[in-house]
C-alpha cells in the first residue's frame, strides 16, 4: 500500500510542478521564453544526469574500492544485487567521518555505491545491510531519473521566475502587471523548491520500504536511521556548494537541519521513516 501511495505522490508532484510550468506560460500570454527555458533546463539537467555520479564521488573526494579492502561491505552489495539480478555497481570510500552512505548512477549498469569511513565504524553488519539495501533501491527504483526530471522543471520555473520582470504579461508588455511579476518572481522558486523536496522525501520512503523488502528485516534500516540522526548532528558536513549537491543522494542529511531549514530538505524526518519500516516490522 505505501509502495502504491508514494508510487501516486510521487506522479502527482510531477505532474503539478508541469501544471504550475502550463499556468506560468498561460499568464505570460507566450511560449517563446517558456520554451527557451526548457531547453536550457533540459541540457543542464541531462549534463547532471549523466554525470551526477562522477560529481558526487569527487564532491566526497570518494576512491573505489575491492572486495580485499571492504569485504563486508562488498559481499553484502553483491549478495544484495545478486538477489535482485542486478549487475554488482561499482564500491566506492569516502575518507569523511561523517557517518553516510550514497548510491547514484542513471542505471543499474551503471551505479556506484559509496560508504564514509564513519558509517563503517558506526553502524553493525546488520544495520550496514540495511543502509546498502536502501541505496540499491534508490538505483532499482530509477530514483536518480526521476529526480533529474523534477530538477528539470524546477529549473524552468526559476529561470522564468528571474526574468519575470522582462516578459509580457498577458502578451502586452505595456499592460504588465507589476504585482504579478514580483509574485512569480518570489513565489515561483519556493513552490518549485517545495514540490521538488517533497519529491525527494516521498522517493526516501519508498527506497526505505523497497530497501526493507529486499532484506527482509526493515528493523535493521530502522536502528541504522536512528543511530545516523545521532552521528550527522555530531559529525555534520560543512554546507560547501558541491557537497550541498551531493547530500541529496545521502541517506541522511549529511547538516545540521533546523527552523525553517527543515521544511526544504530533501529528507524526511527520521522519526516518520522509522515509524513506517516499525509498522512494516508489525510493531505497529
Amino acid at each position: 500500500m505505501n509502495r502504491y501511495f508514494n508510487g501516486v505522490k510521487t506522479a502527482f508532484l510531477l505532474a503539478l510542478m508541469a501544471a504550475v510550468i502550463m499556468l506560468i506560460g498561460l499568464w505570460l500570454g507566450g511560449t517563446q521564453g517558456l520554451v527557451i527555458a526548457f531547453v536550457i533546463a533540459l541540457g543542464m539537467n541531462a549534463f547532471s544526469y549523466w554525470n551526477s555520479g562522477s560529481l558526487a564521488i569527487r564532491a566526497m573526494k570518494a576512491r573505489p574500492v575491492t572486495e580485499a579492502e571492504q569485504p563486508t561491505m562488498y559481499r553484502i552489495v553483491q549478495n544484495l544485487a545478486m538477489q535482485q539480478g542486478e549487475p554488482m555497481p561499482q564500491l566506492y570510500l569516502s575518507p569523511t567521518m561523517a557517518p553516510n552512505a550514497f548510491a547514484t548512477g542513471r542505471n543499474p549498469q551503471n551505479a556506484k555505491v559509496c560508504c564514509t569511513e564513519g558509517i563503517l565504524q558506526l553502524l553493525d553488519e546488520r544495520e550496514l545491510r540495511g543502509v546498502l539495501a536502501h541505496e540499491l533501491a534508490h538505483v532499482y527504483n530509477r530514483d536518480i531519473l526521476i529526480a533529474s526530471v523534477a530538477a528539470t522543471m524546477a529549473a524552468v520555473i526559476m529561470f522564468v521566475a528571474q526574468f519575470a520582470w522582462l516578459l509580457p504579461i498577458g502578451g502586452d508588455r505595456d499592460r504588465g502587471n507589476i504585482i504579478g511579476s514580483l509574485a512569480l518572481m518570489i513565489l515561483g522558486p519556493i513552490a518549485a523548491s517545495l514540490i521538488q523536496f517533497a519529491i525527494s522525501r516521498s522517493r526516501e520512503y519508498q527506497a526505505d520500504q523497497s530497501g526493507a523488502e529486499y532484506t527482509g528485516d526493515p528493523m535493521a534500516l530502522a536502528s541504522a536511521l536512528r543511530k545516523l540522526e545521532q552521528g550527522t548532528q555530531a559529525a555534520p558536513l560543512r554546507p560547501e556548494p558541491e557537497l550541498e549537491t551531493a547530500s541529496a543522494l545521502m541517506i541522511a542529511n549529511p547538516f545540521r537541519a533546523s527552523g525553517m531549514t527543515k521544511l526544504f530538505s530533501t529528507h524526511p524526518p527520521t522519526a516518520d521513516r522509522v515509524a513506517r519500516l516499525e509498522e512494516m516490522a508489525g510493531y505497529r
